[in-house]
C-alpha cells in the first residue's frame, strides 16, 4: 500500500467520502481494522469520529488506510473543497419528506463528489453552452408560470411538446448524470410528493448539475427534470413553497397553457388522456392535474377520473410506457478526452476515482465483465448490503 507521507486528510472530505458510501463511522472502523490486520490495532469508531471532527491528523499509512477502506484515492481525502449545501449553493431534491436523514446525507455527498469529478474531467476546458439558465424572482407580480414562459421564450423553444428535456438542459450548460440515489418507487403519480427522483445544484460560477435517480420511470422523468430546472431558475435561496412552485413551473414548461388548452377542449376521458400522454410524453396523472388547473374539467370530473384511474391501478402502473431520456453531454466529454489520447486510468486519476469506479460511472463498464482490465480494488459494499 503506497504511503501519502506529506498530505493529510481534510476532515470534511472524510465525512463526504463515508456518507457517499452510505456508511456509519463504525462501518469505516471495521473495514479499516480488517485491512490493517493487526491484533493491537487502535482503530475504532471513536478514532474515526475524532478524525472526522479534525481532532487528530490523518496522514501517511493511516490516510492510505482510510482511502483504501472507503474505495477512493487518498488525494480525494486531502482535497480542501467548498461544499454545496444550504444558502447560495442550495441543493434541491424532489423527494418525500419521509426520506431519512442518512439517505439524504448520502445523496448530498454524492452530488458534492460529482462536482469534484466534473471539474477534474473538464480540466482547463470548461464547456461553452449555447444557452444559460436565467434566475427569475417569483413574487406577487411574477408567478412560476410566468417564469416558465420566460425561460421558454429566452431559449426560443418551439411551441408544443419538447422533443427532449435532457437535451434542452444540456444545451443550457447543465450536466445531467444518471446515479443510484435510492431505490426507485412505483409511479404513484397521484401524489404531489414522490421519492427522490433527482437532486440538483446551481451554485454561482459553476455549471448546473442534476443527478437523475437510476430507474426513475420514463412516465415521471421529464416532469422531474423540469421540476429541477424550476428550482434552479427560481430558488437561489430556500423558499417555503418551493416544491409547489417547482411543480407549477414544470407543468407550464412542459405543457404551456397556450399550447395545450385546445388539446384539452372537449371530452376528457381515459382514452383521451392516453392519447395526450403519447403526444406530450408526461404521465396521465400530470395531464389530469393540468386539465383541472386550466379549468378544462370540473372538480367533479377531476375526482371521478382520479378514482377511476386509481381503481385501475394507474397510480403505480399506467398503460403505455414512456422511454426514459438519456444524458449525452457527460459521456461526450469523456469520449472527447479519450479521442485526444487520454486513457481511462488518467481520467480516473483526474476525477479522483479509482479506475473501476470511474469505468462504471462514466463508461458503463463493469470490471467483473472485463477480465483483461487490472482490478486493483473492488469497492467495499455497505454493511447494510451484506
Amino acid at each position: 500500500m503506497p504511503v501519502s507521507s506529506i498530505a493529510s486528510a481534510q476532515p470534511r472530505m472524510l465525512v463526504l467520502a463515508r456518507e457517499s458510501r452510505g456508511w456509519r463511522q463504525g462501518d469505516v472502523a471495521k473495514e479499516m481494522k480488517a485491512l490493517d490486520g493487526r491484533d493491537d490495532s487502535k482503530i475504532s469508531q471513536a478514532y474515526v469520529s475524532r478524525a472526522e471532527s479534525g481532532k487528530l491528523i490523518v496522514s501517511g499509512e493511516r490516510l492510505d488506510l482510510f482511502a483504501h477502506a472507503l474505495g477512493y484515492p487518498a488525494d480525494l481525502l486531502t482535497l480542501d473543497e467548498g461544499e454545496v449545501g444550504a444558502g447560495p449553493g442550495l441543493v434541491h431534491h424532489r423527494k418525500k419528506q419521509a426520506l431519512g436523514a442518512p439517505e439524504l446525507r448520502r445523496i448530498h455527498a454524492v452530488l458534492n463528489l460529482t462536482r469534484v469529478q466534473l471539474r477534474g474531467l473538464l480540466g482547463d476546458a470548461p464547456r461553452v453552452a449555447d444557452l444559460k439558465i436565467p434566475h427569475i424572482t417569483v413574487d406577487d407580480y411574477t408567478s412560476p408560470e410566468d417564469a416558465a414562459r420566460a425561460v421558454r421564450n429566452e431559449w426560443a423553444l418551439p411551441r408544443g411538446p419538447l422533443s427532449s428535456v435532457v437535451t434542452t438542459l444540456e444545451a443550457a450548460g447543465g450536466w445531467v448524470f444518471s446515479r443510484s440515489l435510492i431505490a426507485p418507487a412505483v409511479l404513484d403519480s397521484g401524489n404531489e410528493s414522490v421519492p427522490v427522483d433527482a437532486v440538483s445544484s446551481c451554485p454561482p460560477g459553476e455549471d448546473p448539475i442534476i443527478l437523475l435517480n437510476e430507474g426513475t420511470p420514463g412516465n415521471r422523468q421529464r416532469f422531474t427534470l423540469a421540476h429541477e430546472l424550476g428550482h434552479m431558475v427560481m430558488h437561489p435561496v430556500p423558499h417555503p413553497d418551493q416544491e409547489k412552485q417547482a411543480n407549477r413551473f414544470a407543468a407550464e414548461f412542459l405543457m404551456p397553457a397556450n399550447d395545450i388548452r385546445d388539446a384539452l377542449a372537449g371530452t376528457i376521458d381515459l382514452s383521451r388522456l392516453l392519447d395526450l400522454k403519447e403526444q406530450w410524453r408526461v404521465s396521465m396523472w400530470a395531464l389530469l392535474r393540468r386539465a383541472h388547473t386550466l379549468s378544462a374539467i370540473s372538480d367533479w370530473q377531476y375526482r371521478t377520473l382520479a378514482v377511476e384511474m386509481s381503481s385501475l391501478g394507474y397510480r403505480t402502473t399506467e398503460p403505455v410506457k414512456l422511454d426514459a431520456e438519456k444524458p449525452f453531454a457527460v459521456r461526450a466529454a469523456v469520449d472527447k478526452q479519450l479521442s485526444q489520447g487520454r486513457d481511462i486510468e488518467s481520467l480516473a486519476q483526474a476525477t479522483l476515482l479509482r479506475t473501476e469506479e470511474f469505468s462504471r460511472l462514466y463508461l458503463d463498464l463493469n470490471p467483473l465483465e472485463h477480465p483483461n482490465r487490472p482490478i486493483r480494488h473492488l469497492l467495499p459494499r455497505s454493511r447494510h448490503e451484506q
